[in-house]
Formats: C-alpha cells, sequence, structure tokens
C-alpha cells in the first residue's frame, strides 16, 4: 500500500519548517522528511530533534545525509538519540552527497568506501557491534530498541548495487514510472545476488506535486527538480557514457540541453537553471495537475511497486498542496482492514 511523507526545507525561520510538518502530520502524512546540506541551510539535526517533540505520529528523517560530511559514528548515534527522543519514530537516508559535498568543493563519497560507512550505520545505530577504524564498538545504550530502517538514495547501478545489499530501501528522486522500475529491477537484482529477498527493499519516491487546474503555471514551479536531478546524471554520463547501454536513455536524455546549475538557487522555484527542462520532463519526473491527474499518476507509481510517495514541498501554495492531499487524495490510497 501506498504511503505519504513530505520534504520540507530546513530554510530560515525554523518556526516555518516545524509548522509544515505539524500541519502534514495533521492531514495524514506519516514520514516527515528535510535536507541535509548545512550550508546551504540550516543544520537538519537540530531541526528534527525540535520536529521529534512538535510531532506525536509522523515517521522523520534526512531525505537525505551523507558520510562524508558527517562522520558516521557521530551520524549514528545522533540518530539513535533521535530514536530514543521520537520515542522509536526515526528513519535515515542517506546518499553519497551532492550539495552538501560540492558546495564545500568536495565531490560524492566514493562507492566502496559509502558501503562500507553505510553497514557500519546501520550496525551502529541499531545496537550492534562493529568494527571501526580497527576498534570494536558499540552504543550500548541503544540496544534492544526498535530498529531504524536505513533508506539508499541512488541513480548509477553501483550506488543501486549497494543499496539492494545493504539497505531497507531505495530512494528515487523522479516520479517516472519506467526509470523507477529500472532503477528498483537493478537494485532489486543485487539484493536477490547478495541472499536477501529483493521483495523486501521498500521503493520511496520523492518529486514537486503541485495540484492545480493551471499545468502551465504547475511546470514553471518545478523546473528546479529536474534540473536538481540533472546533477546526478551528469555524474552517471562521465562514468558511463549516454549510449543507452547501462543507464536507460528515459535518464540521460533529457540533460544534452543543460547549460549550467547554480547551488545558490537549489531547490528554489524560479532558478534560472531550470530554463533547459521541457514541459515533458516536469509531467514524466513531477505529479502535477488537478487531483485526478495526480490519483492516476500516483495508481501508476503504486502500480510499479511503490511504498512511499515523498512530496518535495518547495513550490507555491504549501498549505494548498497538503490540503488536497490530505482531504481528496490520501484517502484514495487509505489502508482497508482485512
Amino acid at each position: 500500500m501506498l504511503s505519504f511523507g513530505v520534504t520540507v526545507l530546513p530554510d530560515p525561520p525554523f518556526e516555518r519548517f516545524l509548522e509544515l510538518l505539524k500541519l502534514s502530520e495533521q492531514h495524514g502524512f506519516e514520514y516527515g522528511w528535510t535536507y541535509d546540506s548545512p550550508v546551504l541551510w540550516q543544520d537538519s539535526i537540530p531541526l528534527l530533534t525540535l520536529a521529534a517533540r512538535e510531532t506525536s505520529t509522523m515517521k522523520l528523517g534526512p531525505c537525505v545525509t551523507n558520510p562524508g560530511t558527517r562522520d558516521p559514528t557521530v551520524l549514528a548515534s545522533a540518530y539513535a538519540t533521535m530514536h530514543d527522543i521520537s520515542n522509536g519514530r526515526m528513519v535515515l537516508g542517506i546518499g553519497r552527497g551532492d550539495s552538501a559535498r560540492r558546495v564545500i568543493g568536495l565531490k560524492p563519497v566514493k562507492v566502496a568506501e559509502f558501503e562500507e560507512s553505510c553497514r557500519m550505520i546501520k550496525a551502529f545505530m541499531n545496537g550492534e557491534t562493529v568494527q571501526w577504524n580497527g576498534k570494536e564498538l558499540t552504543l550500548e545504550w541503544a540496544k534492544g530498541r526498535p530498529k531504524i530502517p536505513l533508506y539508499i538514495a541512488g541513480y548509477g547501478p553501483k550506488a543501486l548495487a549497494v543499496a539492494g545489499r545493504v539497505s531497507d530501501g531505495v530512494i528515487i528522486q523522479l516520479a517516472d514510472p519506467q526509470i523507477v522500475k529500472w532503477i528498483m529491477d537493478t537494485a532489486r537484482a543485487a539484493a536477490e545476488e547478495a541472499g536477501r529477498d529483493p521483495n523486501e527493499l521498500e521503493c520511496i519516491v520523492c518529486a514537486p506535486s503541485h495540484i492545480s487546474d493551471d499545468l502551465a503555471d504547475a511546470r514553471e514551479q518545478v523546473r528546479w527538480f529536474p534540473a536538481m536531478v540533472s546533477n546526478h546524471v551528469m555524474d552517471l554520463i562521465e562514468k558511463y557514457g549516454d549510449a543507452g547501454d547501462v543507464i536507460p536513455a528515459a535518464l540521460t536524455d533529457f540533460v544534452k540541453a543543460r547549460k549550467f546549475y547554480d547551488y545558490k538557487d537549489h531547490s528554489r522555484v524560479g532558478a534560472a537553471h531550470g530554463e533547459f527542462v521541457t514541459d515533458e520532463i516536469c509531467d514524466r519526473f513531477c505529479v502535477l495537475g488537478n487531483t485526478e491527474q495526480a490519483t492516476a499518476k500516483l495508481r501508476e507509481l503504486e502500480a510499479v511497486g511503490v511504498t512511499q510517495f515523498n512530496i518535495y514541498l518547495m513550490t507555491h501554495g504549501q498549505e494548498d498542496t497538503l490540503a488536497a492531499y490530505g482531504s481528496d487524495i490520501l484517502p484514495e490510497f487509505a489502508r482497508v482492514p482485512a
């Protein structure tokens, strides 16, 4: 069954961040996420700690953190601590690092280092003993508690293989069913090869959604998003090329018209670097239109195995979006007891 989450930027004032998460919970959203890029915005860890005190049912986590700007031991301990504060409501989304790394002059974490860190963090934050830097370490106080799931974000075969081998699910930043299916097939193949049950991997799709009959306006509000995705796609093309034999053309073709990217406008409506994004790509990568059109798109995502749709709430009319989902869309996907 499809569940719903919302990602709110950790933008000052922090009171607005808390207001939107509380409102999301009131509308029935089950997950509250935020970015972890502490130079561009405020730091996510104290904000999520505050959110844990201001909410009561919503699960909370970063979408996504990384083990390069956050030391893995500190990251694991922080989320284990917040798991206590939230009464067992933390989740952890993690990737190799985009804006958090690039704006301080670093590249994404190398895949081998990323996998080693993810294995360690998943075990360590859940009270298991780990070997790290030649030392045996345990968070003794974190033993015997509900598990914190770890979700891995990725697009390329190597990162997705890590997700399949290590994670509880895959975070996918786009809402194109064709690409989502390819990503999950890739991750699940790696899970099966590692002796894990591929059907246990959750699939979390993250994308902006603007509910309106004015599609032209909705598209203008989300062009920043495919432009953001293009940062990751450019890395893939540099590594694998764009012939379509490793990465599907549905994911790589749209970046050919890209000219530049300015992290000062990362995830901002009206960002100039989104000018190359076509209407078709907006429609494919996002969930736009009236409630009927949005519901139909979400049904398509559900049909290819998506387990959570996470709205990137970086458009105008944020309260209106939450209200439309709460009153008209979430009830369509409500769980029905057997």
